[in-house]
């Protein structure tokens, strides 16, 4: 039997769930990046790590909701991030007092590559055992 990976493993119900998480999520961010209070919450530098945690969850949870591995698992989480990302990026253009930022997205972009790393380290040390085998 070829070993199985990581997002084979994963029952159906999980994967609804991170899709149900990114919807949450992008809708959460276009919310309350809205609001007065997002205006400086994170100064530079810092807030290229906050968009490169956020969006590296972001991304392994469109990883895990797409069920893919190897390559098109790294390329759905990266596309993933970006999506949300220039959604995100598009929105702050329009509000008071936030900007659009090329530097922004490339820390989303980045964020989606470590989420595809994340998922594929979980899966390499072990968690895999935790999940079915087919």
């Amino acid at each position: 039997m070829p070993p199985t990976t990581f997002s084979e493993n994963l029952p159906q119900t999980v994967r609804i769930l991170a899709a149900l998480s990114v919807i949450l999520a992008a809708t959460a961010l276009y919310i309350l990046g809205a609001q007065p209070i997002a205006v400086g919450l994170f100064p530079s530098p810092w807030d290229k790590l906050a968009h490169l945690l956020v969006f590296g969850m972001l991304g392994a949870a469109v990883g895990i909701a797409s069920g893919s591995h190897g390559w098109r698992l790294t390329l759905r989480c990266v596309t993933g991030a970006i999506a949300v990302g220039v959604m995100d990026e598009l929105h702050q253009a329009f509000l008071p007092g936030r900007s659009a930022s090329w530097s922004d997205l490339a820390a989303d972009a980045a964020g989606g590559l470590l989420g595809a790393a994340a998922l594929r380290a979980v899966h390499k040390f072990g968690a895999g055992r935790f999940f079915r085998h087919r």
